[in-house]
């Protein structure tokens, strides 16, 4: 297998295109080829099978989607209440919509994980790894809640990511960000601001 780490990441972004664009069945070799302008044959050079490329995929959608540091300690300020959780709440619901080839690609991917055991590994060791951070990092930051709440946010807010990528007039954007302020004061005891 070829060590080019640049090109290797410019074709799994390309894969990350296809899968959006046109899901699981497009993403071939060839496909990955011609949307990262390579040669054909190219994509075959750095992964094994099309397994491996769906799994690297995978790996680079969650590596694009973590926020910069920047944007973690933005998210760190202020008092740990409920404005701070729904601004927190808020942000990942436009960082993940902005990258709407990723999140597009990550639903295309869990559709093949009900085929491919070790893409559902994957996915679930990561999912679960992501869901206990988040817990966890909810609890030390003093933010008000426990784990559940955490996990129940996660729920709803996955499906709002949907609604937002795939029919966005259901929930515009002004909308989506109001449900989100009710799910968190909902969810959430009341406490400092």
């Amino acid at each position: 297998m070829r060590q080019n780490l640049a090109r290797r990441a410019a074709l799994v972004d390309a894969a990350i295109e296809v899968l959006a664009r046109d899901g699981a069945r497009g993403l071939t070799f060839r496909a990955v080829d011609t949307e990262a302008a390579v040669p054909n044959g190219t994509a075959s050079n750095y992964f094994a099978n099309r397994d491996d490329l769906l799994n690297q995929a995978g790996a680079r959608i969650y590596a694009r989607l973590r926020p910069d540091d920047a944007t973690i300690a933005a998210m760190s300020r202020g008092p740990a209440g409920r404005e701070r959780t729904a601004r927190m709440v808020r942000e990942v619901l436009e960082r993940v919509t902005t990258f709407r080839t990723g999140y597009l690609a990550l639903l295309e991917l869990r559709l093949e994980a009900t085929r491919r055991p070790a893409l559902r590994a994957l996915l679930t060791d990561r999912v679960r790894a992501d869901l206990d951070a988040n817990a966890e990092g909810h609890l030390a930051a003093g933010l008000p809640g426990d784990a559940d709440t955490v996990r129940l946010i996660h729920l709803a807010v996955n499906w709002l990511v949907v609604e937002r990528l795939t029919l966005p007039d259901v929930f515009p954007q002004e909308t989506a960000a109001e449900l989100i302020t009710t799910l968190v004061e909902r969810l959430l005891p009341p406490g400092p601001a």
